[in-house]
């Protein structure tokens, strides 16, 4: 079994943001780990909802904020909806996923968490007027 470390970073590659989940498979595809995290995300939240909640997506009716999306009122968040929408927005170019220094271009992908063991997402900003 492995340890995966999922991080938040900026298009630079500062840190924002990780957390670790513990007894992962070795090898395992790009689609299951951007579903983990956004679960693992997710469950965190539920657990102790809060005005804000960060995560890899934007929640429906929630509001854009800096690192993250301001909760109107204090609510569960469906999981599966929330790595749907991951999932798409992987496929749209909305973030980048790097294991180790490797790019992930294809959710179908599997990847051997013995040999990279962090897992970073990279959120893509849209340029105004474009």
């Amino acid at each position: 079994m492995a340890t995966v470390t999922f991080r938040d970073e900026t298009a630079t590659g500062k840190p924002i943001e990780e957390f670790s989940l513990p007894d992962l498979p070795e090898s395992i595809s790009a689609r299951e780990i951007v579903r983990l995290r956004v679960r693992e995300e997710v469950a965190r939240y539920n657990a102790a909802p809060a005005p804000r909640f960060n995560g890899l997506v934007r929640p429906v009716d929630a509001e854009v904020e800096l690192n993250g999306y301001r909760m109107d009122a204090k609510r569960r968040i469906d999981w599966e909806k929330q790595a749907d929408a991951a999932e798409r927005a992987f496929q749209r170019n909305g973030f980048l996923l790097l294991v180790g220094e490797r790019q992930i271009d294809d959710l179908s992908e599997v990847i051997d968490l013995t040999v990279d063991p962090v897992v970073s997402f990279i959120k893509l900003v849209p340029l105004v007027g474009g």
